[in-house]
């Protein structure tokens, strides 16, 4: 037997690893931490593009590129070209024809002559009335019906592309195929307006008629989509050109229909396809302003690709609510920038997809949020950076790889007992297993074989970080700091003191307990007041709650309290601070004080009310002050509370 390996063409490769977007959510997480929410953080992920992954565009560079093919089809040429070739067919025809007429001196060639300089000045007119003439110069006739030619390849271009080339050589039989083509298409859509369209049908129209529809439709809604937007730029080209073009061109397309007995079929084809699309910009003007003249067709096309571009820009801006990826329309993507483009797109697509599939994205009401398993990669980032800033050895801190929950191992065991967290001695719980069932036979385990190591006991710490979510942080620039600073201390304490119990408190006009997963697309509020009052009042129920823990409170914040809890539980709010407020909050300080608890306040502000404040806080409750950039913020928090957690 001979065997072949190659690469597996039967969908997705199974035997291929998760799609790794650990590097993607990293690269949003440095906009969530500077303050970003989830949905603002992807959207510029997606608009970036991400890094070492296949040189993949984002949707700014394809965007760009959109924007340049606009440009270059606003400079293509202008719309009136088929109006200028016309005239410029009839004005040789003409001319062919007097020459042929001024040699004769007859009475009837002076009466032609007459019947010429008689023409309307509009070349629709003149062409009308030249449809009659029984031209003397063969040259003359030749070249007229070559006009002729131009104008029925150029009309139906208009309509259905590539037409052109169908119509190429002038064959009595073709026309009447395209009318018998255009009667079936006008057919089958009231078929569907009736509810009696089938894909069998459409099947059987593609086989006879296919050769016609360079573009492929599967079924009569791309079919549709062709053709109405086509036809929509058809009627862009008539609203863009002067009222005197537009009703030469007008005037040239009727005739040109009539003529071919394609009148009747093209208005109930055009009156099918507005009632199907009326959402495409039928009469939109648009302007070129290329210097190289257009025939029909082309502008047609340009004013068709031009549209697609409209659209494509908007789509790829992504700056509306509710954007997503999937609002981008892959074919035009294809028409419009090529493969490589899709390839790009699909690629953003599938970063998006697995950011939600493998459980760090999730939308909740519409509303794009990270996942707890997200922030937490988030907190241990913020924390990284922490470590990162602080001095080599400084103060021995560094990541712990190995937390657990316990204290240093003393080397002795004993029993395990329900609820311990303790690491199992597996040696001596093997050997217990051993000892019961005798040497030489299978070991199997029971309850009473498991043995723990027993540790040192380590004191537990109930932590408070309370942050200032007022909107004075956001004008003064320290709210990023602010969030990546809580980030990084509840990363640290689940990771490296995972005994303890912290709770972050947010305060503006009033406090809130904010949870794990809220931290990372949480956004200062837009209100007044700065309620430290009601903070202390949250932290002070977490620390009695847990009466044998250590209290760690860490207070940040960048001005003085302007805001109160009332007795009805509502929020007072006065600047300057009234003297009721700072009593109010001063008492909660006391309290802190008789619980133990030292405060420690980080300032990010040199207001000397401030200053006055904070000072009189550490004089009652023992506590330090710290006044610390916004860029460091996160480095004198997390070293505080490692100096305050070896001290305890």
């Amino acid at each position: 037997m001979s065997y072949r390996y190659g690469e597996y063409r039967e969908g997705p490769d199974p035997l291929a690893p998760p799609y790794d977007v650990r590097s993607a959510l990293d690269q949003m997480g440095d906009a969530v931490l500077a303050g970003a929410n989830p949905a603002h953080a992807l959207r510029d992920l997606l608009k970036q593009g991400l890094p070492g992954a296949g040189d993949r565009r984002g949707l700014d560079d394809l965007l760009r590129e959109v924007r340049r093919r606009r440009r270059e089809l606003r400079e293509r040429g202008r719309l009136d070209g088929t109006l200028e070739r016309a005239r410029a067919l009839l004005d040789k025809a003409i001319g062919q024809e007097r020459a042929e007429l001024f040699p004769d001196p007859s009475d009837e060639a002076r009466l032609r002559e007459a019947e010429l300089d008689g023409l309307p000045s509009d070349t629709a007119s003149a062409i009308q009335e030249l449809s009659d003439y029984q031209w003397r110069s063969g040259a003359a006739r030749q070249t007229f019906e070559e006009l002729r030619d131009l104008l029925r390849r150029e009309v139906l271009d208009s309509q259905f592309r590539g037409m052109r080339e169908a119509l190429a050589n002038p064959d009595p039989a073709a026309m009447e195929r395209v009318g018998q083509m255009m009667s079936a298409l006008n057919d089958m859509l009231d078929r569907d307006a009736r509810g009696e369209h089938t894909q069998e049908d459409f099947d059987a129209f593609m086989s006879k008629y296919g050769d016609m529809f360079p573009e492929a439709p599967r079924n009569l809604e791309e079919l549709v989509d062709i053709l109405a937007r086509r036809a929509a730029a058809t009627q862009r080209l008539m609203a863009s050109l002067t009222p005197r073009q537009r009703e030469e061109l007008n005037q040239l397309i009727n005739q040109t229909l009539d003529q071919a007995g394609l009148g009747e079929q093209m208005r109930r084809l055009g009156e099918s396809l507005y009632s199907r699309r009326p959402d495409l910009a039928w009469n939109t003007p648009e302007r070129l302003s290329g210097e190289e003249p257009l025939e029909m067709g082309d502008a047609v096309s340009a004013l068709e690709e031009l549209a697609d571009l409209t659209q494509l820009e908007a789509a790829l801006r992504q700056d509306y609510p509710g954007a997503r990826l999937d609002d981008i329309d892959e074919a035009a993507i294809r028409r419009a920038l090529g493969r490589s483009a899709v390839d790009d797109l699909d690629a953003l697509r599938r970063i998006e997809r697995e950011l939600e599939r493998q459980g760090y994205l999730r939308r909740q009401r519409g509303k794009l949020e990270l996942t707890p398993k997200a922030v937490r990669r988030l907190g241990e980032t913020a924390l990284r950076r922490v470590f990162a800033s602080l001095d080599s050895g400084r103060r021995g801190d560094h990541d712990q790889v190995d937390a657990g929950a316990a204290g240093e191992l003393t080397g002795s065991s004993r029993p395990w007992r329900f609820g311990d967290e303790q690491p199992i001695d597996v040696v001596r719980t093997v050997v217990n297993g051993v000892r019961r069932g005798g040497a030489g036979g299978t070991v199997t385990l029971t309850v009473d074989d498991f043995e723990v190591a027993e540790t040192e006991r380590r004191t537990a710490a109930a932590v408070c970080l309370l942050v200032d979510l007022s909107y004075s942080m956001a004008l003064r620039g320290t709210w990023a700091a602010a969030k990546q600073t809580a980030m990084a201390l509840q990363a640290l304490v689940a990771s490296k003191f995972p005994q303890d119990s912290v709770q972050i408190i947010g305060f503006s006009n009033y406090a809130r307990v904010l949870q794990p997963d809220e931290l990372a697309g949480l956004e200062w509020d837009m209100v007044q007041g700065t309620n430290l009052h009601h903070a202390l009042l949250i932290a002070g129920r977490h620390l009695d709650r847990h009466p044998d823990f250590e209290p760690v409170v860490l207070v940040v914040t960048d001005g003085e309290p302007t805001a109160h809890l009332r007795r009805n539980g509502s929020a007072a709010f006065e600047w300057p601070p009234t003297r009721e407020t700072l009593d109010l909050t001063l008492a909660e300080v006391d309290k802190m004080t008789r619980r133990r608890a030292t405060l420690n306040v980080f300032m990010l502000a040199d207001d000397e009310r401030l200053k006055d404040f904070v000072n009189e806080v550490a004089r009652r409750n023992g506590g330090r002050v710290f006044s610390s950039s916004a860029d460091r913020l996160g480095e004198y928090v997390v070293s505080d509370f490692l100096r305050t957690r070896r001290n305890r």
